[in-house]
């Protein structure tokens, strides 16, 4: 049986240890990554992490240019398990949202639209104006999973890690990837 590939995308947003983290488990978890990070991701990268363009590709088993359009992703053709975009900036949500496709990492998530597979988005912003609610909206409405990285703290995590690795496997179980591991809430 071959390997599931997930496509994440690492934009400009705060939060580029969400995508990080999420390319370190689906390594763990044995799925084929392939990696699209805009160059406002690499920058983030590098500002809240110390991370090279090369540190991030070396995460993933695959890495494209946001400028390659020519790449696998870019066709439905090429059989993904969902894409992931984490974190996810306003600016993509929009270009999502409006079908825009103008980079690999936009062209990619609208395959994952067109041919119904799971494409979650780590949106990262507050406070919200109304156009990214409309954007959240259209993007749900096309059959995107909005997912805000909002910390749960009903298990009481101790971490930023802690608070990370939490809704790294939320969005891994969204994915139904075996071995996903979210923490589940036992009751009271």
């Amino acid at each position: 049986m071959p390997r599931q590939r997930l496509v994440v995308g690492i934009t400009g947003a705060s939060g580029a240890v969400y995508g990080v983290r999420l390319l370190e488990r689906a390594r763990a978890l044995g799925v084929e990554t392939h990696l699209v990070a805009t160059p406002a991701g690499v920058l983030n990268a590098h500002h809240e992490l110390g991370l090279s363009r090369g540190d991030l590709e070396a995460l993933a088993d695959h890495s494209y240019a946001p400028g390659d359009v020519g790449a696998c992703v870019a066709s439905g053709s090429f059989g993904t398990a969902a894409m992931v975009v984490a974190p996810c900036s306003m600016k993509t949500l929009a270009a999502v949202a409006h079908g825009l496709a103008d980079n690999l990492l936009t062209r990619a998530a609208d395959v994952a639209l067109k041919e119904r597979r799971r494409l979650v988005l780590m949106v990262r912003e507050t406070p919200l104006n109304l156009a990214h609610l409309r954007n959240m909206t259209a993007a749900t409405e096309m059959g995107a999973i909005v997912f805000p990285p909002l910390p749960a703290f009903y298990h009481r995590p101790q971490t930023v890690a802690e608070i990370v690795d939490d809704g790294v496997e939320r969005v891994l179980s969204l994915l139904q990837l075996e071995g996903a591991a979210p923490r589940e809430w036992r009751g009271l």
